[in-house]
């Protein structure tokens, strides 16, 4: 019987998950709509759509993952797992490239590679979701394999019939997907804090411009930067929520039944959660149907 914060943590964690696949369901709905009644969507809301139906998969996957763990179905848990590290993959690289494209859309730099990737960019979305997608089924043919190298050395342990693994097998899970971690999530969050950071360059450099105009002059540029920077903060959170929540969880061994494997949970689906509002609040087709609703 798992102790009261365990429970607590335990609960939050599942009420959690199902309003957040709420939330993201209503994001694809309203979205798969636009795009079948205009048979097209701006490059932003593919992105945003696409990172929806990540997102609803990846709630989905993790109470899956964790129901089959708890009842010690581990090899239905890992082959879960797998999915789940496609879908996490994925969800990391669609953030990192819409902030690639407020940036580049938004900021106000007069490089020619940036000048180019500005008319660009629309057209290149639809590559860089495959692009996504790839990585994604790499991250997940890197798991499988780690699976079945972790469970040959639990074979040679002599270890069977539950979730219990040896040292040698632990050891292994930490340094092999901490490894993964560096490689896959990385380099998106590389990407995403790159493009923040130019952005805030970008709207520095427009409003020293502006000091010689009118005061209380309205400047639809800047509030480009200021609503696309809102954005990007909380994305940011979520970033180092996730980021940091996973690769210590690839580095120190939590049972289900310690608390701190279930606080983790929950700190990393709340920063989803959260985001997922931010994304509805900033764009005006999800707005707009929100109100409609209530």
């Amino acid at each position: 019987m798992p102790s009261t914060p365990t429970l607590i943590f335990i609960i939050i964690f599942y009420l959690l998950s199902l309003a957040s696949m709420l939330q993201n369901g209503f994001m694809m709905i309203v979205l798969g709509r636009e795009w079948m009644r205009t048979r097209a969507l701006p490059a932003a809301d593919m992105i945003v759509a696409c990172l929806a139906s990540s997102r609803f998969c990846l709630h989905g996957i993790s109470i899956l993952t964790n129901l089959l763990a708890s009842f010690d179905l581990c090899y239905q848990a890992n082959l879960a797992g797998i999915l789940w590290d496609f879908t996490n993959t994925l969800i990391f690289w669609l953030t990192a490239w819409l902030a690639i494209f407020y940036c580049v859309k938004i900021s106000s730099f007069s490089h020619p590679v940036l000048f180019w990737l500005k008319w660009r960019i629309s057209q290149l979305v639809p590559r860089l979701l495959l692009v996504s997608l790839i990585i994604g089924g790499l991250s997940a043919v890197i798991s499988a394999t780690g699976n079945i190298m972790a469970n040959q050395i639990i074979s040679s342990q002599g270890f069977h019939g539950n979730c219990t693994f040896g040292h040698m097998s632990l050891d292994f899970y930490r340094h092999y997907y901490l490894s993964h971690a560096v490689l896959m999530w990385s380099t998106p969050f590389f990407l995403f804090l790159v493009s923040i950071i130019l952005l805030m360059f970008s709207l520095y450099r427009h409003v020293e411009k502006m000091r010689g105009h009118r005061p209380g002059s309205w400047d639809p540029h800047i509030q480009a930067h200021t609503m696309a920077l809102k954005s990007l903060t909380f994305f940011f959170i979520f970033y180092i929520f996730s980021f940091l929540a996973l690769v210590i969880s690839s580095t120190k061994s939590k049972t289900m039944q310690n608390y701190w494997y279930w606080a983790r949970e929950v700190i990393i689906y709340t920063g989803i959660f959260l985001n997922s509002i931010i994304l509805v609040l900033s764009n005006p087709k999800l707005r707009k149907a929100l109100k409609m609703r209530f």
